[in-house]
């Protein structure tokens, strides 16, 4: 039963797609291949997500910490990004999608970061879906950039509107997205790796054993399925039928 508390309307989604290793593996295939698997599955989740009329998607695709992977992968993750900008950036603005990469972006190389702030102009006129990706993510450090902004601009610790705009800004997102409803991870992983970890104070957590490059729409729709099914209550209690009332 959904709780009274809870609107129908799904705002934000969050996805930690994991296992494209796993998956490549599985198949005897070089870990690449699992990644280039997992871009296209991203295609589908992006249109399912505007078919379920989400207002924010947003995607972990590289953490601060994957920096620490072989050089190898690292240089061929950087590539499959540029690709999947030049193949995807016209197709999301027809669409009606705008691409927006959150993280910091003094480490990623300049052709990476052209092709980004191409993307982004391109799109910026979208309104179907604000499509995040996360790119050279971490939400400890976004979290401590954004308390140095807030302090330098000498707004009351106790400013949590201030600071949440503050945070927005200390990751390159666009402003006034709203806390995460659902948050997804695909693999069977039951954790949070430093994603998001402000904006999920109050996510719904969806575990799926389903690996990243099998992840389809229909998987999309049976996590909404499982979050409207789910009660919400932010700290308060549903509102209780009391004796002889009609309510």
């Amino acid at each position: 039963m959904q709780s009274s508390l809870q609107t129908d309307r799904l705002h934000h989604v969050a996805i930690i797609p994991d296992g494209n290793g796993r998956w490549a593996a599985s198949k005897g295939l070089p870990r690449s291949a699992g990644h280039r698997a997992g871009a296209q599955a991203v295609r589908e989740v992006v249109e399912a997500a505007t078919k379920a009329e989400i207002d924010v998607l947003t995607l972990f695709a590289f953490s601060a910490d994957n920096w620490q992977r072989p050089q190898q992968e690292v240089a061929a993750l950087m590539d499959l990004f540029e690709r999947y900008l030049a193949g995807e950036t016209a197709h999301c603005r027809d669409k009606g999608v705008r691409l927006n990469f959150i993280g910091r972006r003094c480490r990623l190389r300049p052709r990476l970061l052209t092709a980004i702030e191409h993307a982004e102009e391109t799109t910026r006129a979208g309104q179907a879906l604000l499509f995040r990706i996360a790119v050279d993510y971490s939400a400890r450090q976004a979290i401590t950039r954004a308390a140095a902004i807030a302090a330098a601009a000498g707004e009351p610790p106790c400013d949590g509107e201030a600071f949440e705009t503050a945070l927005l800004s200390s990751s390159h997102s666009v402003p006034d997205v709203p806390a995460v409803d659902l948050l997804i991870r695909t693999s069977g992983e039951t954790r949070l790796s430093d994603f998001l970890l402000w904006e999920c104070a109050y996510a719904e957590l969806h575990f799926t054993s389903v690996l990243w490059p099998d992840f389809t729409g229909r998987n999309l729709e049976n996590a909404l399925a499982d979050y409207h099914r789910r009660e919400r209550r932010f700290g308060r209690i549903p509102l209780l039928k009391t004796a002889g009332s009609p309510w």
